[in-house]
């Protein structure tokens, strides 16, 4: 038996009319109406309906009251600035984690808040031969991560209030944060110096130093980290490394756009233009 069988009967044919469907607006079409979808798609007007009205309900399209004829959403548009972030945050960030990494010899990576999560999407390895395990993808909990940390001080407050709403901070060493109450205070530290460090609170053994990577607007955007083991970065080793990636996600920043030449170590965080390898996300 072939495997092409099998592939057909693994895909919905619902999924892919929404798909052909979202496609026929990258033809130049600003607007398109029920009838003309349903004759390009060679499906019948009730069922292009039913899609039309699904996808309009995740605002992924948005139908003009007057003409009847659809558009666009704004959730596609979010989506596609998504994507441009995430292609224009690696560009940006290649050449100075490069660099972070061979001054350092450490690993460093950028990660960007997911919900309650962080999503590592960059990553660079440390040379030596005792480091930490980790891959691009890999998440973590925000509250216990310095790069979690950064993204959770940058956000707005009625934002963070909701984020932290009903929160049960998991406690995954003895030094994880769970209280909220400690996790504000900690929070509003890291506005006031511009950095934050995890020292053994998301997995033993494991530490890190992280600062905010900035878009053109000056909104925080994702976090930089230094990782390693405690070995190496202890609580006062670990901070001579303050500088050196505050240097660095300000030069990403300045890359995607920043360009508030003010920014300096100590500077809000949530301010704005005005191998024997250990498993750890920091």
């Amino acid at each position: 038996m072939t495997t092409e069988p099998r592939r057909q009967h693994s895909t919905l044919s619902s999924v892919r009319n929404a798909a052909r469907l979202l496609k026929e607006f990258g033809r130049g079409d600003r607007e398109i109406g029920v009838t003309e979808l349903s004759r390009r798609l060679g499906i019948g007007k009730s069922t292009a309906h039913r899609l039309l009205s699904t996808l309009a309900d995740e605002r992924l399209l948005e139908q003009d009251p007057h003409t009847g004829a659809y558009r666009l959403g704004l959730a596609m548009y979010e989506l596609g600035a998504s994507v441009a972030l995430h292609t224009d945050l690696h560009e940006a960030c290649s050449p100075v984690l490069d660099q972070l990494r061979n001054a350092t010899r450490e690993t460093v990576q950028v990660a960007v808040l997911d919900g309650r999560e962080v999503v590592y999407v960059e990553r660079r390895e440390s040379p030596q031969t005792l480091r930490l395990f980790g891959r691009v993808g890999h998440r973590n909990s925000a509250h216990c991560t310095s790069t979690g940390k950064v993204l959770l001080a940058a956000l707005p407050p009625e934002v963070l209030e909701a984020t932290l709403h009903g929160w049960r901070l998991e406690r995954k060493t003895p030094y994880t944060i769970t209280d909220p109450r400690a996790l504000r205070s900690g929070l509003e530290e890291v506005r006031h110096r511009g950095w934050a460090e995890n020292i053994g609170e998301s997995e033993l053994g494991a530490a890190s130093i992280a600062a905010a990577i900035r878009d053109e607007r000056g909104d925080v955007v994702a976090a930089l980290s230094i990782v390693g083991p405690v070995q190496r970065l202890g609580s006062d080793s670990l901070r001579r490394f303050a500088r050196p990636v505050v240097d660095a996600s300000l030069a990403v920043s300045r890359r995607l756009g920043y360009r508030d030449a003010r920014t300096r170590l100590g500077t809000p965080v949530g301010k704005g233009p005005t191998s024997t390898p250990t498993r750890g996300g920091s």
